[in-house]
């Protein structure tokens, strides 16, 4: 039988994407007391418990909450009063994302894909690279997961979730385009595309006739891709995607 920490320590090695809730200490009639331990997972599933009910149902809610946005909170709780539950004591729960890491896949190893991954594995995200092209994966991404791979099967099958980024520079408009459709329906935090705005238009102009993809599915594509910082160097470019994914990251309001 594994220990919650035993099962904290697995989800860091394999930077898994939950969260750690400890009961922090309790007041009255509580169905758990201080020290209660339980991991929460990106898809609400739990390994032990606070005690069930209520307070456990709302505390799988923010945890969900703090593996997206990879920030600490602590509440309290009136149970009888803030949740209906009829034992009526008082509870502090700590909620602490285990791996705040977040994945980001990169779909072409050019130029501007490799400079985008260098400055995100410096900034604690888990970056994979996609690209057909076993050419391109010099020493520059060894720090990153390398997927050589058709881009469309590639796109198919990665493992997103709602903490995932995606970026789409590959070195063509047709694989940009196939791309989009294939991962804009894959769980996600963010999806850009690079191109200019008649490249984008068009896109959408197609998709629409050929319904591929819904107008409200097309409207959540960053595209063309990052903030409007006048970038024109591949490096420049990048930082202006990796500054958009670090806005949405930490939820700015962004007027781009």
């Amino acid at each position: 039988m594994h220990s919650v920490f035993q099962k904290v320590e697995e989800a860091r090695n394999s930077c898994t994407p939950a969260a750690l809730c400890i009961v922090t200490g309790t007041t009255g009639s509580t169905p758990r007391k201080a020290g209660s331990k339980m991991i929460v997972y990106a898809d609400g599933s739990i390994y032990g418990t606070i005690g069930g009910g209520g307070i456990e149902k709302e505390i799988i809610a923010q945890a969900v909450k703090v593996i997206s946005d990879g920030n600490a909170i602590h509440m309290d709780f009136q149970l009888e009063k803030d949740l209906g539950m009829h034992c009526g004591g008082k509870m502090g729960v700590f909620i602490e994302p285990i791996c705040t890491s977040r994945k980001l896949f990169i779909f072409g190893a050019g130029h501007i894909g490799k400079a985008l991954a260098k400055f995100a594995v410096d900034l604690d995200f888990s970056v994979h690279v996609i690209d057909p092209r076993p050419e391109m994966f010099d020493e520059s991404f060894k720090n990153c997961g390398q997927i050589v791979q058709d881009f469309v099967p590639a796109a198919s099958s990665i493992e997103s979730d709602a903490s995932s980024y995606i970026v789409i520079v590959t070195p063509k408009h047709v694989f940009d385009e196939d791309v989009v459709a294939a991962v804009a329906r894959k769980p996600h935090a963010y999806l850009g595309m690079i191109g200019s705005s008649r490249k984008v238009a068009l896109l959408r102009k197609r998709f629409l006739e050929e319904n591929i993809l819904t107008e409200a599915e097309l409207d959540a594509v960053d595209m063309p891709i990052g903030l409007k910082i006048g970038a024109e160097t591949p490096a420049e470019i990048a930082i202006s995607i990796l500054s958009k994914i670090i806005a949405v990251r930490n939820q700015f309001e962004l007027n781009s």
